[in-house]
């Protein structure tokens, strides 16, 4: 069964996962997993994920795919957007690390009092 076939099981109603078996060890692990945030989404947002990926993110691209305008393509991303969580693929440095830094004379102490208070 697929993720497509999963969703479209459950009808978008909440679920959860409660055993995994990795194929090629027979390995099973039991709990209570979540499913990825892509997997969450409808059938059909899967499907134009997938497509605007393979349209290298070209909205041009994707209203010709879907037959739709622009302003349709925009919407339906907007929609999406609002059901994903954002990933920071840049966290903030540990203090720790700003420590580190400081000590080896990489920065100065107003940089890294500045790291350290965040973004304002």
């Amino acid at each position: 069964m697929d993720w497509q076939e999963l969703t479209n099981l459950t009808g978008g109603r909440e679920f959860t996962v409660e055993r995994v078996r990795l194929n090629e060890t027979g390995v099973a692990i039991e709990g209570a997993f979540e499913l990825p945030q892509l997997a969450q989404l409808s059938a059909e947002d899967q499907v134009f994920v997938t497509a605007f990926v393979r349209c290298h993110g070209s909205i041009k691209e994707m209203e010709r795919t879907f037959g739709v305008s622009y302003p349709t393509i925009k919407s339906r991303l907007n929609r999406i957007t609002q059901a994903l969580d954002f990933v920071e693929t840049d966290p903030a440095p540990s203090r720790a690390e700003v420590i580190d830094r400081l000590r080896r004379g990489e920065i100065t102490a107003e940089q890294a009092l500045s790291e350290l208070e965040g973004p304002t």
